[in-house]
């Protein structure tokens, strides 16, 4: 029988008259995905991004629908620096979220600062931290996750995917190092398209006056090949935009309403 290959689901967008019901409402939908994941599969795998996500995920403090215990916390890109650095994203993640809440620290999957002189190593180490988590065969060539949180920087890059980069192209490792991203610090390592493109959801997050030009770029012109455009969940994954009203102000892309 023929293969039938679909084309990827057109990104929905979710766009909030504030940024105060962006923040309750994404909140709602990270709670709604995990809930469908333990409820498939026992467990709920979650990838983070810096920039302002550490934020406008304080939604989930003290909410009752969140069940840390069944979370697996990765970070789709991290700053090679120690986790005590104020660049460190995992540092974030911990002053805005996971300091306040009831996570195992055995769930939240950080760099291994001892291999931080060794990029190689770094990046193969936390290649084989996602090939250890996700080899319960619910995953083929790259790892499925539940849900993978981004943001988008006014360049149009992604977690650490910039414009012209050569990561850009890359097909086959999970995780990538770059030693000359454009914007400081020069070393990361980064989630591949591949592993961000094979989650069953992705969802960028973007509020403020400062995203206007970038997402009526991203959104409306996806042929410009802008890193963030690139994002695109292979069938039948879904990607989702969350946005206030002042970054959608230029957006042509047609908005849905958010429901549950």
């Amino acid at each position: 029988m023929a293969t039938v290959h679909h084309s990827p689901i057109p990104p929905i967008v979710h766009s909030f008259p504030s940024v105060d019901k962006l923040v309750d409402s994404f909140a709602e939908f990270i709670i709604k995905a995990q809930r469908e994941s333990i409820d498939k599969k026992g467990r709920f795998t979650i990838a983070l991004s810096g920039g302002s996500l550490p934020n406008v995920l304080k939604g989930l403090i003290g909410h009752p629908g969140v069940k840390w215990d069944k979370w697996q916390v990765f970070y789709a890109d991290e700053r090679v620096v120690p986790l005590d650095d104020p660049d460190s994203n995992h540092l974030a993640c911990m002053k805005t979220l996971f300091s306040k809440v009831p996570i195992p620290a055995s769930h939240i999957h950080t760099i291994d600062t001892s291999l931080l002189d060794d990029l190689e190593e770094l990046s193969d180490a936390y290649e084989k931290e996602l090939i250890k988590e996700f080899a319960h065969g619910d995953s083929a060539r790259f790892p499925v996750f539940d849900l993978i949180l981004l943001g988008v920087g006014p360049d149009g890059h992604t977690v650490s995917l910039f414009l012209g980069h050569e990561l850009l192209a890359e097909e086959d490792r999970w995780v990538a190092y770059l030693e000359d991203s454009p914007k400081p610090p020069a070393k990361r390592i980064t989630f591949t398209y591949p592993v961000i493109n094979h989650a069953a959801r992705v969802a960028f997050f973007a509020a403020g006056e400062g995203k206007v030009d970038i997402l009526s770029s991203v959104l409306d012109k996806p042929e410009e090949g802008l890193p963030a455009s690139r994002v695109k969940p292979v069938y039948p994954g879904h990607l989702y935009w969350f946005v206030d009203e002042l970054a959608a102000a230029k957006v042509e892309y047609p908005k849905t309403a958010f429901k549950l």
